[in-house]
């Protein structure tokens, strides 16, 4: 094989391989699993919000035309 290079490192093996209880990794995967779910219901109320602002900027968009033609047609308004 080639020769070690100038620049590689020579010491000893400084990695360690983690050790995770089979406890443990259940905390992560629960961890993991309400945190997405918690962005879900997130993204879920956003997209209702959302929904529910831009109909009722539409309803109020309509009512101020049908007022504005109202007023014009009782000659309230020229």
């Amino acid at each position: 094989m080639s020769e070690p290079s100038e620049h590689e490192y020579k010491g000893p093996e400084r990695r360690r391989s983690p050790h995770l209880t089979d406890e443990l990794i259940e905390e992560i995967a629960e961890r993991a699993a309400a945190r997405a779910v918690e962005k879900l219901t997130d993204h879920a109320y956003r997209a209702v919000g959302k929904s529910v602002v831009e109909k009722l900027f539409w309803i109020v968009g309509v009512l101020c035309a049908g007022g504005y033609l109202w007023a014009q047609g009782r000659g309230l308004i020229k």
